[in-house]
């Protein structure tokens, strides 16, 4: 018998935007000698390869996928390389990044984020060190700038005009031109004045040129080569004076551009810097039995789990943990968006990047600094801004059709009418040249993702994280919300609402109650104890003795020689105590939707206490802010009975309720909701809801801070407990989905019009340039508009 040596291996991959997508990779992948099977998931954006590694490598296998124009992610994040990227204004920027770097030998795979400015980069094992430096050559080679990024790399940053290359260049190229157009008023010879233009191309121009280079010679046609054809053009009727123009307006709006888009990027740096790079550690250390403690100031990094950490007041949490000692109060808005500071004492939960008040702390370590809560946001916002939206994927796959329409056109226009018609050269290919400037898509291209990044962004300073473009869209296109009861709309806990004694003294049958259920545990028994300590005068209190519970049923403990019972109706009944007079209140409670505890002694029943999970402060007016938000229907799903789910439906103003749901049920729910009414998104407290969150167009949790699980298993999270963020995510993908339309549609608008002017020579160059400047900023600056939303204060 021979024993296989094949190799079955998950990928994962990024890029894919259609079905087809994944079959042209599966059919590829599957021709490969050597590779038995291939299976590519477009749903789950994988692929299964088996494979015998004697015949091919995976480095071959993710070499093909590559040249296919898809990415394979890395499944080990400590083996890729992280730079920050600076000089990029358009996705054209990024997919010439991508392809140079992917080229290079010893690369697995390159992947730009252009919305946070990352590029990340998968090396072939054993060359992480050696790749660095090559790397960073070639982005500058392309007229960019990477720097690499350690876990707690620095972020202080040079001003905007020192690190942009462009912003020198530019200004540079338009005080030449200046010179020269000032000249040619002059008798200096014309030749200088040329002179000094070309100087001006040259400058101005050699950045953008040598990325147009390095993208033609990847077999695409980008932005920066357009331009640089369009500038050599003039220059080669003659026409310098244009030439120059063309490269300044193109230099400046894109240094202008750059500029307005790294203010966007500043949403997620400024997560980053939240945290601080180290932090004062208490340690005991020593050797032979001498045992010493010191405090000693260490990297973030090298603080372990379980290390105690002094926090003083006015500082920054550098990580997450417990309260040991100490009190105060925190400034929890980086992780929760809420900005009412919160009070901590000991076993309090706390979380890196939050500041503190008053009091000093200290800190027991729970987690490593990678692994921190505002770690886990930062690296979801990174992964959220760079996914694709519905929109942004017909935008690129239009503009993939586009732009080579256009070239050919232009080409067209070129040597058609002189050849065939025997029309001037000179005029003709002047007109191609500004077609060329117009199958530019510049401000299509960036329509969509400066607003999903700009928007992901101010979500995420209000304590919204929303996990990417899509589901951005897709909320703002739901018209229904389905809301979990327990721990959503309501607070989650039971909470004692009424007392009535028989004898009339309800604030004593409440004291009785609690010394009998002292010593229980029961979540009913609890809450009895906490509203008798509320309401306590100040007596000295009485402890109860022989405490008995019956699980299920109730308690009974001695007061004062006398023997006192708490518990159900059935509780009662076992001890044959008759319930006479509370059968009535016993119904009126039930029908109200409360629990009913009976209070008694031996011999009749003292009064009853009634308790319900009560409606969360402020659930009324967030289902009211929903409706004027464009929720035109909202639904309540629980397990609980019907009784207590009409109450709390009834005083949160939902439409409609199902109870007495199992979470299979509450999916089946859900669909049937989603097929009456359209794209329906579901609100719940994390894990418990999975199945439903997940059933729905959007799951959104809430009151997740510090809860991996719950951060994974939702399209959208609340980090606070506050429902009032709903509605602003919802107004918020409102908005952001009518800036993307107004964007693309004045984008398609502009590009119209310039082709029609074009076409009938009523376009200069230079004014072919100024439209499409002009319309990418005015997209940016309408998509960085989103970012002025966080700012709002409830």
């Amino acid at each position: 018998m021979i024993e296989t040596t094949n190799k079955t291996e998950k990928l994962r991959l990024s890029g894919m935007d259609c079905a087809d997508c994944a079959i042209s990779i599966e059919r590829s992948l599957s021709s490969m000698p050597g590779v038995e099977s291939a299976e590519v998931s477009f749903a789950t954006a994988t692929a299964d390869v088996r494979y015998d590694p004697s015949t091919v490598k995976r480095d071959s296998i993710v070499g093909r996928i590559s040249d296919l124009g898809y990415n394979v992610e890395s499944t080990d994040r400590s083996v890729s390389l992280e730079f920050t990227l600076e000089g990029m204004d358009c996705g054209d920027c990024a997919l010439t990044i991508e392809k140079a770097v992917a080229a290079l030998p010893g690369v697995t795979s390159a992947t730009v984020n252009f919305g946070s400015a990352r590029l990340s980069v998968v090396p072939i094992e054993g060359q992480q060190t050696s790749l660095s430096e090559a790397i960073a050559h070639k982005v500058s080679e392309a007229g960019y700038r990477a720097t690499p990024v350690t876990r707690r790399s620095p972020l202080v940053r040079e001003p905007f005009w020192k690190r942009e290359r462009r912003a020198l260049t530019t200004t540079v190229g338009a005080v030449l031109s200046l010179v020269a157009f000032a000249l040619s008023f002059t008798l200096v010879p014309h030749l200088i004045v040329n002179l000094l233009f070309g100087a001006t191309v040259v400058i101005s121009g050699f950045g953008f040129a040598r990325a147009g280079l390095l993208a033609g010679r990847s077999g695409r046609a980008d932005m920066n080569l357009l331009m640089t054809v369009a500038a050599l053009g003039a220059g080669a009727l003659g026409d310098w004076a244009e030439a120059a123009t063309v490269v300044l307006l193109f230099a400046f709006g894109g240094t202008l551009q750059a500029y307005t888009l790294e203010k966007t990027r500043g949403a997620i740096r400024s997560l980053m810097e939240l945290s601080p790079a180290t932090a004062l550690v208490r340690r005991t250390e020593g050797s032979n039995g001498k045992q010493a403690t010191r405090d000693i100031r260490l990297p973030v990094d090298e603080v372990r789990t379980g290390d105690v950490v002094l926090v003083g007041p006015g500082e920054r949490l550098p990580v997450d943990g417990k309260v040991l000692a100490g009190a105060s109060s925190i400034d929890q808005s980086p992780i929760t968006g809420e900005s009412v500071p919160v009070d901590v004492a000991r076993d309090s939960e706390v979380f890196a990047g939050t500041i503190n008040g008053p009091g000093a702390l200290s800190i027991e370590v729970g987690r490593a600094a990678d692994d921190t809560t505002l770690a886990h946001i930062i690296e979801m916002v990174e992964e959220a801004q760079g996914r694709r939206a519905p929109s942004q994927q017909f935008v690129d796959r239009f503009s993939a059709i586009y732009t080579p329409i256009v070239i050919a056109g232009a080409a067209l226009v070129a040597i058609v009418p002189p050849l065939l018609l025997s029309q001037p050269f000179a005029d003709w290919f002047y007109r191609a040249l500004v077609l060329l400037v117009v199958a530019c898509p510049c401000a299509l291209v960036i329509s969509t993702p400066v607003s999903i990044v700009a928007a992901i962004g101010a979500a995420t300073r209000r304590g919204v994280l929303i996990k990417g473009g899509s589901t951005l869209e897709t909320l703002g296109k739901v018209r229904s919300i389905a809301f979990d009861k327990t721990g959503t709309l309501t607070v989650g806990r039971p909470q004692v609402v009424s007392a009535h004694a028989f004898d009339g003294d309800d604030k004593n049958l409440l004291q009785v109650a609690a010394l009998v259920e002292a010593r229980s545990e029961h979540p009913l028994a609890r809450a009895i104890v906490h509203a008798a300590r509320s309401g306590r005068n100040g007596s000295a209190p009485i402890e109860a003795a022989n405490f008995v519970a019956s699980t299920g049923l109730g308690a009974q403990a001695d007061i004062g020689g006398q023997t006192f019972y708490v518990g159900n109706k059935r509780f009662f009944h076992e001890k044959g105590i008759a319930l006479d007079g509370a059968v009535g209140e016993l119904d009126m409670l039930s029908s109200q939707g409360n629990t009913a505890v009976l209070v008694g002694n031996s011999e009749t029943v003292l009064g009853l206490i009634g308790l319900a999970d009560t409606l969360r402060p402020g659930a009324e007016a967030s289902v009211q802010g929903l409706r004027k938000a464009g929720i035109s229907n909202v639904i309540m799903l629980t397990g609980d009975n019907p009784q207590t789910a009409s109450a709390i439906a009834r005083q949160a103003g939902v439409d409609s309720f199902s109870a007495e749901l199992l979470p299979s049920g509450k999916v089946d729910a859900i669909r049937e909701f989603g097929d009456k009414h359209g794209p329906v998104a579901m609100v719940g407290d994390g894990v418990n809801d999975a199945p439903a969150l997940a059933a729905a167009d959007v799951g959104i949790a809430m009151g997740v801070a510090g809860t991996d699980a719950a951060l994974e298993v939702a399209d959208v999270a609340l980090m606070s407990d506050d429902l009032s963020r709903l509605e602003y995510a919802v107004r918020l993908s409102r908005r952001t989905v009518s800036t993307i339309k107004f964007n693309v549609g004045i984008s398609l608008a502009a590009k119209a019009i310039a082709l029609v002017l074009a076409s009938i020579g009523a376009l200069p160059l230079w004014g072919a340039i100024l439209a499409d400047m002009g319309i990418s900023l005015l997209v940016t600056l309408n998509g960085m508009s989103l970012l002025a939303i966080s700012r709002r204060r409830d």
